[in-house]
């Protein structure tokens, strides 16, 4: 559970940190609104991912399901900027598929927490492994990270593409080309 009064607090904190004034007009609900949005891009922790697949369904004979371009936003845990893009999950079913809004559902618990890219990746791939059961499962995500876009480096438009591979896929170049070239 998150703790409403102590985000608002933090949030008072870190607006007189910065030498602003959190009395001033403009920030005077500022705190509240913070806290709220906290509980709106922070609502996957404590969730699991798991409750999205349970739900499957019988499919014979697929041989590769993917669903592209499913937009992510998340937070770097190193500098709580926000980092988005798109998120690509390729898996071979054995017998037995998810709803395809389950595959978005999972990704989206995993990102709605203090994150980094590379662990997001993993995740997911990992969850789909242990509920849908598949063959195999290879996910793709590429973000834009605002920790290197508004400050240090500052390189807008530089995106940071990771995959994971399990089961089938792994080591196998000819399905990880196949997945990379139907998602471009």
């Amino acid at each position: 559970m998150m703790d409403k009064e102590k985000i608002e607090q933090a949030v008072r904190l870190f607006l007189e940190g910065i030498g602003e004034d959190p009395n001033r007009e403009g920030l005077l609900g500022t705190p509240d609104r913070v806290a709220r949005m906290c509980s709106e891009i922070y609502g996957g922790l404590g969730q699991d991912a798991g409750q999205y697949l349970h739900t499957t369904f019988e499919a014979k004979n697929n041989e590769l399901i993917l669903e592209k371009d499913i937009d992510l936003y998340s937070v770097c845990e190193h500098h709580l900027l926000p980092f988005y893009g798109k998120a690509h999950i390729a898996y071979i079913p054995d017998g037995r598929v998810a709803g395809l809004s389950k595959l978005a559902r999972t990704i989206e618990v995993f990102a709605k927490r203090p994150q980094i890219q590379e662990q997001l990746t993993a995740q997911t791939a990992d969850a789909l492994m242990e509920h849908l059961k598949p063959k195999g499962v290879m996910v793709v995500i590429e973000a834009e990270h605002m920790c290197m876009t508004m400050r240090g480096v500052r390189k807008p438009g530089t995106k940071t593409l990771t995959y994971v591979c399990r089961g089938v896929f792994e080591n196998n170049d000819e399905l990880i080309n196949r997945v990379l070239m139907m998602v471009r």
